[in-house]
């Protein structure tokens, strides 16, 4: 595949799929080629990765189905499935962050992309047959972590593409948009399992107690062709930047960086709180309130969160990252208490609506704090390389360079990390129900992380004095 793009006498014109030359933070460059660039590889990165989170989570509204098909697993054991996807898609998370700088972002983004078929296909035909023993299921759950690696991948990448002035608004929108995924699920599977959109390809209904039938085969197949188009546009519209190119070895340095680990706690705090609930909030809700059809409204909260996380990269390039993640974190809190206020209790069986409210408003500064805490990550490292640029221990470019590759692998690195928060929380409900009965003591354990959370961004990041404001 060859890209050709128009450009002024004087601005050299990248051509193929490999940019060897890549300058954004050059003016005359970004406008005569770079930003049209830039932009194609942005939204074919944007459906690629609402794909990725739609597989990733497509296990937190199956799970509400399975029993009613035909199977007969236990509470806990329907947590595990939805929680096991964050698991092995955090842990994926950690190596797919170094694979961009590695294989370049056009060949990782077609190939990750295309994976997830394998859990989509075995998946429709998995839950077809009420004989499948719960390995399998445990098997396919694993599998659909290949969505949630793909993120790390997909930020890394993107970073790549834009002037720093421009990052905190073009990894908003991936993040943002691409999170939607979770929410187009949620809202879209429900639909998809109640016709036979596929006809005899996509196998028999399942009939229920009441008589009516359900396709949950679909909870899969809808998926199969939009995730071969994406596949094939990322193939041959999305690009390698050559200057990109780094060693595991040149990005591992980010490990004897402490602001790569205090990064990494704080984004478990926002992504992984946007994620977790993402996987247990349906499943919470089917326990707590049983009168209540959880499928109708599991896909608010990741709608709001989606889409708050666009505006809290915006507020951070306006206001500072430290300062907006500090507020979301305090919020967040305040509305764990809200939920518990509206659980059902000793007193009575609580509100749905008011607990629904509480929950949507937690997954909207979750999104907030998963923005502003993304664009602190680049401020604070390119502060670190220009103090050793300050002291003559390297070059301008040196620090440049220095600067986008720390920044880049530690914002893959920490959404690895982050997404551990995605098994965490659903397993800890499933525990805490388990232990007390009640949903309480996962939810005074997140408080705890919070008020953990906002101790290390005020210290290090936002008090007056702090050595790496941003």
């Amino acid at each position: 595949m060859t890209t050709f793009e128009r450009a002024p006498a004087g601005v050299a014109a990248p051509q193929g799929s490999v940019l060897r030359d890549w300058r954004p933070e050059d003016p005359a460059f970004w406008s005569a080629t770079g930003q049209r660039i830039a932009n194609r590889n942005l939204w074919i990165s944007i459906p690629a990765l609402l794909l990725a989170f739609a597989v990733w989570m497509v296990w937190s509204t199956v799970t509400v189905r399975l029993n009613s098909v035909g199977f007969n697993f236990s509470t806990d054991q329907l947590f595990m499935l939805a929680a096991l996807p964050s698991l092995s898609g955090a842990t994926l998370r950690i190596f797919y962050s170094f694979m961009v700088p590695i294989f370049g972002g056009r060949r990782w983004t077609a190939l990750s992309t295309a994976s997830l078929l394998i859990p989509c296909l075995w998946m429709s035909v998995a839950v077809q047959n009420p004989e499948t023993p719960y390995s399998v299921f445990v098997t396919i759950a694993l599998l659909c972590g290949f969505g949630g690696g793909n993120f790390s991948s997909s930020m890394s990448n993107i970073s790549f593409f834009f002037p720093k002035a421009k990052q905190g608004t073009a990894l908003g929108l991936n993040a943002g948009l691409g999170n939607l995924g979770v929410s187009v699920m949620q809202f879209g599977v429900p639909l998809a399992v109640v016709g036979g959109l596929f006809g005899s390809f996509g196998g028999e209904p399942q009939a229920l107690a009441d008589g009516s039938r359900l396709w949950l085969q679909n909870a899969g197949l809808i998926w199969v062709p939009f995730i071969a188009v994406v596949a094939v546009l990322a193939w041959f519209g999305m690009n390698d930047i050559a200057d990109a190119k780094a060693s595991v070895r040149d990005q591992a340095v980010i490990f004897k960086r402490p602001h790569n680990w205090l990064m990494c706690w704080l984004y478990i705090g926002t992504f992984g709180s946007f994620i977790g609930f993402s996987a247990g909030f349906a499943m919470l809700s089917k326990t707590q309130f049983p009168h209540i059809n959880p499928l109708q409204y599991a896909f608010l909260g990741p709608l709001v969160g989606a889409l708050s996380r666009t505006l809290g990269g915006w507020l951070a390039d306006k206001f500072g990252g430290a300062r907006i993640t500090l507020v979301s974190y305090a919020l967040m809190i305040a509305f764990v208490f809200a939920v518990m206020a509206f659980l059902p209790g000793a007193n009575g069986g609580g509100d749905f609506w008011g607990f629904l409210a509480s929950f949507v408003m937690l997954f909207f500064f979750a999104g907030i704090g998963n923005g502003s805490t993304f664009c602190m990550i680049p401020v604070i490292f390119r502060g670190q390389w220009a103090r050793r640029l300050q002291s003559r221990a390297v070059s301008a470019e040196q620090a440049a360079k220095g600067a986008s590759i720390e920044s880049a692998a530690v914002i893959g690195f920490s959404a690895a990390i982050g997404a551990f928060g995605g098994f965490f929380i659903p397993k800890a409900f499933g525990t805490s129900l388990a232990m007390t009965g009640s949903a309480q003591a996962a939810l005074y354990g997140f408080v705890g992380f919070y008020l953990s959370c906002i101790l290390i961004t005020w210290w290090c990041y936002a008090r007056r004095g702090a050595a790496n404001p941003c």
